[in-house]
């Protein structure tokens, strides 16, 4: 008996061909599924850091700094009333009025702050001691007015009893309820830079992947075309080339919104927050140092402490070395355009410009008014005071407040251009993936039928 080795013969090309179809239509429609996924995990990932920045732990940090605004100022008000004495009634209503408006925007930056906090609970409870401090102020600062309008004394420090009250509130003011507020500034700001830095990171990376994915699967259809053209002798079919050109868009797209998002993170965060940051800080600063003037009028015994403390408040607005006020008021009067400090890179343009020639004004007032003081001729010093002293340091606080106006537009339009794009990429994503889907299905499944 002979044993006959056979081999199985080898299937036909043709009924090879609807396997190879498959597998080459599956790593397309993975291709394009990786396009999608990265789009999708990119635009998402540029979603969060416009979210925090721009209507979370930015917003929040605003509100705290303006927090700190409002209160450096209350304490100023009250400064400025008491050495006023039982003249300039008409000022000082203003003065008192004006505390008045500050504490109430200093409880709406803290209930806005509050809720921007969300969950965390720590700078809840730090937002609650700074309530429950600026009750106990008000009570020690309604007492000092109160004190001082019974005196009935002359322009210039007041009695005693009257400065022994107010020396309690400002202590509270300067030693707990500002160092809070501005501790809790830092600390949302820690939230917004670390946002940025984790965001400038992996926006671009995800850019990086939605081009790879995208170039994949333009590629992967590209084959699939050719494979079908070859093998059915025949031209390009228009449904696989529609494919082709709508991933080309989605992929143009898709690069276009995430570099767009990109550019809006970095504008919101360098050109518009980081900008308003320095501004709402230089602002409670300087209204916290025309504090220290009246200060230093009112309390004779705190005088060189207050002088000092406007030197400090002076150095960190605008850095320029100098050993004492004198040499400091000389360094400005030269007009040196070398400064350092949180206004020192914010000097530039038109705007820029004024807000150095009115903070020169204000120092240069505040040289005057001092020599005023120190001759004794007390009653000059709190006209100047209350003229002069205080029309340069609205000059200049209104340039302040105009140049952090131009760079909150910054932030909102920026903030707005890369939500936009966001948006449309949303809306339109679903639309692509449908249609990619449908016009592979109409490129692809002909070819299978043929062989059924």
């Amino acid at each position: 008996m002979t044993l006959v080795q056979t081999r199985a013969a080898p299937l036909p090309v043709r009924q090879n061909v609807p396997g190879r179809i498959r597998v080459i239509s599956g790593v397309t429609v993975a291709s394009l599924a990786l396009l999608f996924v990265a789009l999708a995990v990119g635009g998402s990932s540029a979603r969060d850091g416009l979210e925090v920045i721009g209507r979370d732990a930015g917003p929040q940090v605003v509100a705290t700094a303006g927090l700190y605004l409002a209160l450096s100022d209350m304490d100023a008000q009250v400064a400025n009333a008491l050495v006023m004495g039982d003249q300039y009634t008409e000022q000082r209503q203003e003065a008192v009025a004006r505390y008045e408006r500050r504490r109430s925007e200093a409880n709406q930056a803290l209930l806005k702050a509050f809720e921007l906090a969300g969950d965390n609970a720590a700078e809840r409870r730090t937002m609650q001691s700074v309530l429950d401090g600026l009750g106990r102020y008000e009570r020690l600062a309604g007492q000092a007015l109160l004190l001082g309008e019974r005196a009935g004394h002359a322009p210039g420090p007041p009695p005693a009893e009257v400065v022994r009250t107010y020396r309690a509130a400002t202590d509270l003011m300067r030693l707990v309820l500002l160092p809070q507020a501005y501790n809790l500034t830092l600390e949302t700001g820690t939230i917004v830079r670390r946002t940025y830095d984790e965001k400038a990171l992996l926006v671009p990376l995800s850019q990086g992947a939605v081009a790879v994915a995208g170039l994949l699967a333009l590629a992967c259809l590209i084959w699939l075309q050719v494979f079908l053209a070859r093998r059915f002798r025949r031209l390009f079919g228009p449904a696989l080339l529609a494919a082709t050109l709508v991933t080309a868009v989605t992929l143009v797209f898709g690069v276009n919104v995430l570099g767009q998002d990109q550019q809006a993170l970095r504008t919101a965060k360098s050109a518009g927050f980081d900008s308003l940051l320095t501004l709402a800080k230089a602002r409670a600063i300087s209204n916290s140092m025309q504090g220290d003037q009246s200060r230093y009028l009112l309390d004779k015994e705190r005088a060189d402490t207050y002088e000092h403390t406007f030197l400090d408040k002076s150095l960190s607005v605008l850095y320029i070395e100098a050993g004492n006020l004198d040499a400091y008021h000389d360094a400005v009067n030269r007009n040196s355009n070398d400064f350092l400090g949180l206004l020192g890179p914010e000097l530039v343009g038109v705007e820029g410009r004024t807000v150095q020639n009115t903070y020169e004004e204000f120092q240069h007032t505040d040289e005057s008014y001092r020599e005023l003081v120190t001759s004794g001729r007390t009653n000059e010093a709190v006209d100047y005071r209350l003229e002069s002293v205080a029309e340069a340091f609205d000059d200049y606080d209104q340039a302040l407040l105009e140049m952090s106006e131009e760079k909150q537009e910054v932030f909102e339009q920026a903030i707005g251009r890369g939500e936009g794009a966001l948006e449309t990429l949303w809306r339109l994503l679903p639309y692509a993936i449908g249609v990619i889907g449908l016009l592979m299905i109409a490129g692809v499944w002909p070819r299978l039928k043929e062989y059924r």
